[in-house]
């Protein structure tokens, strides 16, 4: 019988979450929402990132199912918009245009911000190819990424400084780019 635990799952699944969330390429974002609003209650964020995350991995096939698509058809077009933000973090240039509201509640930071419709396309991505519990482990973990960076934000911005954060960001958007191009290829079987 099978380990119900798959390390290399684990460790893959969690990297590719981290690197499609890219909460450490959002600091700027966090530091500028932080400034307007006052106070991230990163509790609240990362409770919030937690739920949406668990909820569309079990979810996500019925809500697929029911305006007929497949998993590896999603899968394709998620390896799209993966590609698409890949390109956004290593070129520098925006395709998805979010505008920020006043308020940030859970709504921006959560969603879409952290958990927005790249990590959703990928968590059912992910599914065609790894079991469902080494990604709720990725999941758990990159929770806690988040809550971390959400509670130092202030220190990892002194810590990286601009250059840094460029080079993070474009460090992960090659790495997406491979992820997107390996999705496709699995899911097309190219």
């Amino acid at each position: 019988m099978p380990h119900p635990f798959i390390i290399k799952e684990i460790i893959s699944v969690t990297m590719i979450l981290f690197a499609i969330i890219d909460i450490l390429g959002a600091i700027p974002v966090i530091i500028q929402l932080r400034q307007r609003v006052g106070h991230i209650e990163s509790e609240k964020a990362s409770i919030a990132v937690l739920v949406l995350m668990v909820t569309f991995l079990f979810i996500g096939d019925e809500l697929l199912a029911v305006i007929g698509l497949d998993i590896s058809s999603f899968a394709i077009a998620g390896s799209l918009v993966i590609f698409i933000i890949a390109m956004e973090m290593i070129l520098g240039v925006d395709f998805f245009k979010e505008e920020l509201p006043q308020a940030a509640s859970i709504v921006p930071l959560a969603f879409p911000l952290i958990a927005g419709a790249g990590t959703m396309t990928t968590l059912l991505s992910l599914k065609s190819q790894y079991q469902t519990q080494n990604i709720l482990v990725g999941i758990v973990l990159n929770t806690l990424v988040v809550y971390l960076v959400l509670k130092n934000v202030k220190w990892l911005e002194r810590l990286l400084g601009p250059i840094g954060l460029s080079v993070l960001r474009k460090a992960f958007g090659i790495i997406l780019l491979a992820i997107a191009i390996k999705l496709f290829r699995s899911n097309t079987h190219l």
